[in-house]
């Protein structure tokens, strides 16, 4: 009796699933390749710009703190002062905003009314849609002159210490546009970012978990603190990491805000200056130079350089992931 003969042709509809999937992880590995090549295209276009400008530079351009770009062919810069407002002003913002970015988050997730809950939420999100422009204004119209006594308080009781010391020379507190204003303008900027980013990994919490706690006998309290924060740990550092990338590279807001001071600051909340931002963005109009204006991008590109490192240290710190 002959043997039956068996079709080895391939599944026509099998082929065009092996087809499909082939063009779709393909599509998803340009895609990814995309973004690191433009990073890397960006990175490669800073550092050639940058490079001829740091060879003509006659200052240490690590410790200087001067900033003189007129002459070309006496260039002299350094970002001494521009990294130690950036940092302190975007530290400073982040000590601030992230407790009460948490607590908002826990607020709205375990304990406010569903009725209270979604107006409040959308009260924080609509926050983050407001201009930069106008918390610049704000800030230094509003807030400075009331948080002016506050500053003078702190820096007659803790004037020991150097974060709340005075340079002499320096601006003046009562003016308010000192890095301790920005970092509070910058905080409330931050917010939005953080509060939506722990709410949503907040709410995300396993409900077994909770009934759990709750079945030993746990208060509202504990339960929050045995389940709710260990869980959303990874993902209250994202936000976090997210809102101190927004500080870092803020740029109207601050310009318009801090006071820039005769002499060099001191690593005090109560000096002035520039970040790297608003100091780029404040001699934008006179990029018309090669020499000069690649003193500025050497700056973008320590800037650029130091959002990698924030994202590094965020990603060891979330236990080398940023979830739930």
């Amino acid at each position: 009796m002959p043997e039956p003969k068996i079709d080895k042709t391939p599944d026509a509809g099998r082929t065009g699933r092996i087809n499909a999937e082939t063009i779709f992880r393909w599509m998803a590995t340009a895609a990814g390749a995309t973004i690191v090549a433009a990073i890397a295209l960006i990175a490669l276009f800073l550092l050639i710009r940058a490079v001829p400008s740091l060879m003509a530079n006659e200052a240490n351009f690590f410790t200087s703190t001067e900033f003189a770009t007129g002459d070309a062919n006496n260039l002299r810069f350094g970002i001494r002062d521009l990294f130690m407002v950036t940092v302190l002003s975007s530290i400073f913002a982040l000590v601030v905003a992230v407790p009460i970015g948490v607590g908002i988050a826990l607020f709205l997730t375990h304990y406010a009314p569903s009725r209270l809950g979604k107006p409040f939420t959308m009260l924080i999100d609509l926050l983050a849609a407001v201009p930069s422009i106008v918390f610049g204004l704000w800030g230094f119209l509003v807030l400075a002159p009331q948080i002016a006594p506050v500053q003078e308080f702190l820096n007659e009781k803790l004037g020991w210490f150097f974060l709340f010391s005075h340079t002499e020379g320096g601006i003046s507190i009562s003016g308010g546009g000192t890095i301790f204003t920005a970092g509070v303008v910058l905080s409330v900027m931050i917010l939005p970012i953080i509060t939506s980013v722990a709410r949503e990994v907040f709410a995300l919490t396993p409900r077994a978990h909770i009934e759990a706690a709750q079945a030993l006998g746990a208060t509202k309290w504990e339960v929050v603190r045995m389940t709710v924060l260990p869980y959303g740990r990874s993902g209250v550092i994202a936000g976090s990491m997210l809102g101190l990338g927004r500080a870092l590279g803020e740029t109207i807001a601050v310009l318009v805000v801090l006071r820039v001071a005769a002499v060099p600051g001191e690593w005090s909340l109560f000096d002035g200056g520039y970040t790297f931002a608003s100091k780029i963005a404040s001699a934008a109009s006179e990029f018309s130079s090669p020499l000069p204006t690649g003193a500025y991008i050497a700056a973008g590109f320590v800037l650029f350089a130091l959002t990698f490192l924030v994202n590094a240290l965020a990603r060891l710190a979330s236990g080398g992931k940023v979830n739930g």
